[in-house]
């Protein structure tokens, strides 16, 4: 009995040295995965932000005029969703139609040019926009001997209904500002990404040291 006594403590530290052993490996392996990922990040925060950086510089020349705003995708993409959360975002839909229009083919000109009509600018049509009714009907006989440009007169005056209305609207909303402040954004996730990955190697090292 004496002998099992004596030879406790030594089995014992030798099971105390596996189990710090094992514990420094499985804290240790996971060390070129971590700067793996933290390397990808790095990455994906500089290509973003550099994104980002080319949209607030779309948004300057957004600021400039509305032609500027109309000639980016991008910018027409977000001043649409500035017009849908004022319920006009028709105005945008039959302008695209109409450019998308004047790319069709002859032979598919009547159709596409009915479909617009009856989409957009008859009485009571599903996305109705808003047409004087000198246009409404010069824009009903154009579309009885369909050519490539029978919606000119119709598509420049919501142009303009959009420039002179929606637009500076658009100019003072939340939207464009949010679209503005973006790269700081970015800069204070990477900052605060940092920061995170900091904390986590200072608490790897506290476990570590423990062990």
């Amino acid at each position: 009995m004496c002998k099992g006594l004596a030879t406790l403590p030594a089995t014992c530290l030798k099971s105390a040295k596996d189990i710090k052993h094992k514990i420094s490996f499985l804290l240790q392996k996971p060390e070129p995965q971590a700067a793996d990922q933290k390397q990808m990040k790095e990455k994906t925060a500089a290509a973003t932000g550099a994104k980002r950086a080319t949209t607030a510089a779309e948004v300057e020349k957004w600021k400039e005029s509305f032609s500027h705003m109309m000639s980016s995708e991008t910018g027409r993409t977000v001043f649409a969703s500035f017009l849908k959360s004022e319920f006009s975002e028709e105005n945008m839909d039959f302008w695209v139609a109409c450019e998308d229009y004047k790319k069709t083919a002859p032979s598919k000109l009547s159709n596409r040019a009915k479909q617009i009509y009856q989409q957009y600018v008859e009485a009571d049509a599903p996305n109705e926009v808003n047409l004087d009714a000198a246009t409404r009907e010069e824009t009903r006989q154009n579309v009885e001997n369909a050519c490539p440009s029978c919606f000119g007169n119709a598509q420049k005056m919501i142009y303009t209904l959009m420039e002179k209305d929606s637009y500076r609207r658009f100019l003072h909303s939340k939207m464009i500002q949010n679209v503005c402040q973006t790269p700081t954004t970015a800069v204070e996730e990477k900052k605060k990404t940092k920061k995170n990955c900091d904390c986590t190697c200072e608490n790897r090292q506290v476990l570590m040291g423990g062990a």
